[in-house]
C-alpha cells in the first residue's frame, strides 16, 4: 500500500466569501464556516468497488434517509466465515467507507483472517454529532439481523457465507470509540437484541477517548513526521463531535469518567486493544486496558512500537508495513479463536 500524504495548504477556497469567517479548521481535513456550512477536501482518494486478491466488495444502501451504506467484502472461502462491522477513522468529523487506504487494509484483513466485513459510512459531525454514528451503527446491526432472518434473494451473496454466530465489531481510532460504544448498547443491554447474531468480541485499534485531565502521552508522547493525531487536533475534533455544551469527561468520550456507568457493571464480550507506541492516546489506550482487566473483562492488549496513530491506514512510518502484517496476525488471531 502506498503512502497517503496529507497537505495542508490545499485551496478550498470556493465559497469562502459567501459563508462568513472560518470558525474551526483542521488543516487540509475540514473547513467549518459561521453560517455552519462545512467543506471536507478530497485530499485521500476513493476506490470502486472491485475484486482485490480473490475479496468482492460491494456497495450496499442500508437507510436512504439517512444515506447509511456500507462497502461489504467477501473473500472466496467455501466454508461460513465470521462476521466483523468495521468503523473507520477521522474524529467522527471525517473519513468514508470508501477511501481508498481502507478499501486496501479491509481487502487485505477479509483476505488474511477469513472474515465478511461490512464496512460502514456512518454520519459525520459537526452536521451530525453524536451519538448519530453510534445510532448508525446499531442500524446496521438491526440490518444485518433482519436480513439474516429474512434471507432476501439479493444480499444472499454474502448472507450464505456468513457465520452469524461469530459477530465482531471493530474500528480504528474513532471508529474504535463507536464499537466500543455500539457493544456496550447491543450487548451490554441485552444480548438478545441482536439474535441471531452473537458477538464473540471487540477490536479497538488505537481508540479515540479522551479526558479533560492531561496525560503524559498527550502532552510530551514522541510523534513520527506527519503524525495524524496532534492534541490540537484531537482537541479539536473532540469539540466538533461531542454534545453542544459537553467537555470531555462526557461518557462518550471519557468511559473512565466519573458518573459514567463503571465497566464492571457493563456487559462486554473479550476485547482485543491495539496501541501504537508513539501515538499521543498511548497512556489513555493503556489505562483503559488497565481498567477493563480490573473489572474482570477479557482483554488481549497489542503494542506496536516504533509508530504512530493510524500507520496501518495511513503508511506513514518506516516501520509500518512491518507493524501493519504484525497487527493482521493478531486481528486473524483473535477473530478465528
Amino acid at each position: 500500500m502506498a503512502a497517503i500524504s496529507f497537505n495542508p495548504r490545499l485551496n478550498v477556497q470556493g465559497g469562502r466569501k459567501n459563508h462568513g469567517v472560518v470558525v474551526e479548521e483542521i488543516e487540509g481535513l475540514i473547513r467549518i464556516y459561521g453560517d455552519g456550512h462545512v467543506e471536507r477536501p478530497p485530499i485521500i482518494p476513493s476506490a470502486p468497488c472491485m475484486v482485490t486478491n480473490g475479496v468482492v466488495s460491494k456497495d450496499v444502501a442500508i437507510e436512504k434517509f439517512t444515506n447509511l451504506w456500507t462497502r461489504i467484502y467477501v473473500p472466496s472461502y467455501s466454508s461460513k466465515m465470521p462476521l466483523l462491522v468495521y468503523f473507520h477513522g477521522g474524529g467522527f468529523c471525517v473519513g468514508s467507507a470508501s477511501w481508498r487506504c481502507y478499501h486496501e487494509f479491509l481487502a487485505a484483513l477479509a483476505s488474511k483472517a477469513g472474515c465478511i466485513i461490512l464496512s460502514l459510512n456512518y454520519r459525520l459531525a459537526p452536521e451530525n454529532r453524536l451519538p448519530a454514528a453510534y445510532d448508525d451503527g446499531i442500524n446496521t446491526l438491526m440490518w444485518v439481523k433482519q436480513e439474516a432472518r429474512n434471507g432476501a434473494n439479493e444480499h444472499k451473496w454474502w448472507l450464505n457465507q456468513c457465520r452469524f454466530s461469530s459477530l465482531f465489531l471493530a474500528g480504528d481510532s474513532a471508529g474504535a470509540n463507536i464499537a466500543y460504544n455500539v457493544a456496550i448498547r447491543s450487548y451490554g443491554i441485552s444480548g438478545s437484541s441482536i439474535k441471531p447474531l452473537i458477538l464473540k468480541g471487540i477490536i479497538l485499534i488505537q481508540p479515540f477517548f479522551g479526558g479533560e485531565e492531561r496525560t503524559i502521552s498527550e502532552m510530551h508522547a514522541t510523534q513520527p513526521p506527519n503524525s495524524a493525531l496532534t492534541l490540537s487536533v484531537f482537541d479539536t475534533y473532540w469539540r466538533l463531535s461531542l454534545p453542544l455544551g459537553a467537555n470531555r469527561d462526557h461518557p462518550w468520550c471519557n468511559p473512565l469518567a466519573e458518573g459514567a456507568t463503571t465497566l464492571r457493571e457493563l456487559k462486554l464480550p473479550g476485547a482485543m486493544v491495539c496501541i501504537s507506541e508513539m501515538d499521543i492516546l498511548k497512556d489513555r489506550n493503556l489505562e483503559f486496558c488497565n481498567a477493563l482487566a480490573s473489572a474482570g473483562k477479557w482483554v488481549e492488549t497489542r503494542m506496536y512500537k516504533g509508530v504512530g496513530h493510524a500507520f496501518q491506514i495511513l503508511h506513514n512510518s518506516q516501520f509500518s508495513q512491518i507493524r501493519t502484517q504484525e497487527m493482521m496476525s493478531h486481528l486473524k488471531a483473535f477473530i478465528n479463536q
